[in-house]
């Protein structure tokens, strides 16, 4: 059986901001609903970012209108919060809003397990970062330990959705993250990497967060961001309309339409890499390599 999910994500309800055509965002998800129908998605995920947040009153009102939007699906639904949800918001804000739990959940949908990761995705600022000065996410070490068990009992090919990505992958050409790479994942990422490498069944997993449509594998797992309905640093000033759906089965098929299009197909592996070397001058044995011979 093929597992059909229409995807949406960083809505960014709002005041047009940055690159972001908030403006838009509700008669964009007039079309996503009308896309969930016609393409027959059996499932719904909403991988965060719903709004362009400004304060709480008023980040209050914008969430309401999303999620009014959202009554016009007629699949069953996934919510996850992004880091705009949650700058001013509290969980059970999001979750009052929108009617569903918003904390880790497995699914069992056809032959796939379906993850959803929902990792804190509040940026830490001021005296919360990591770094003076700075702003950044923060991985909950309990975030990771569920991930980690989950993945240890994964008997079954698994997507696992989260709101922002931990692939790593470069940044260069983003509008938002090129010169900000730090921003585009999580600073624990690597320990988030290990635990999705503990499962031995095919890996996928697929977030928001950074604006744009790419693929990058890892350790043989395949990680897939999908672009913003509104955004458009890619679009000439116009917003994306991106909508996603992903088949899940025997292979997997990922399109995305809008005025961002992408499409892209694959046979997930169970199989893991070689763990990478260390720096080669660290390496004892390579070190020996290039050390002169006794009396050269």
């Amino acid at each position: 059986m093929t597992v059909r999910i229409a995807i949406v994500t960083d809505i960014h309800h709002g005041q047009p901001s940055t690159a972001k055509r908030g403006d838009m965002a509700l008669p964009l998800m007039e079309e996503f609903a009308r896309y969930v129908d016609d393409t027959g998605a059996t499932h719904v995920l909403d991988m965060g970012d719903r709004i362009s947040d400004v304060d709480r009153e008023t980040d209050l009102k914008l969430q309401a209108e999303v999620a009014e939007a959202f009554r016009a699906v007629k699949a069953p639904i996934w919510h996850l919060n992004g880091n705009h949800d949650r700058d001013y918001l509290s969980v059970a804000e999001n979750e009052a809003i929108l009617g569903q739990a918003l904390g880790h959940e497995v699914q069992d949908l056809g032959g796939w397990r379906i993850v959803l990761w929902r990792a804190d995705s509040r940026i830490r600022r001021g005296d919360e970062a990591l770094v003076p000065g700075g702003q950044n996410f923060l991985l909950d070490e309990a975030d990771l330990v569920w991930l980690a068990r989950t993945m240890q009992a994964a008997d079954r090919p698994t997507l696992v959705v989260s709101h922002v990505p931990v692939s790593g992958h470069a940044q260069t050409g983003n509008y938002y993250f090129q010169n900000n790479p730090g921003s585009s994942t999580y600073p624990m990422a690597e320990r988030a990497r290990t635990a999705l490498s503990l499962a031995r069944v095919p890996v996928v997993c697929i977030a928001g967060h950074v604006h744009w449509n790419t693929v990058t594998t890892v350790d043989g797992i395949t990680h897939l961001t999908q672009q913003s309905l509104t955004e458009s640093f890619t679009t000439g000033g116009e917003p994306a309309g991106a909508m996603g759906m992903i088949e899940l089965g025997e292979t997997v098929t990922w399109e995305v339409v809008g005025d961002d299009p992408f499409r892209f197909g694959f046979r997930p592996q169970a199989h893991r890499w070689t763990p990478p070397l260390p720096d080669f001058n660290s390496h004892p044995e390579l070190r020996a390599r290039r050390a002169p011979a006794n009396g050269a």
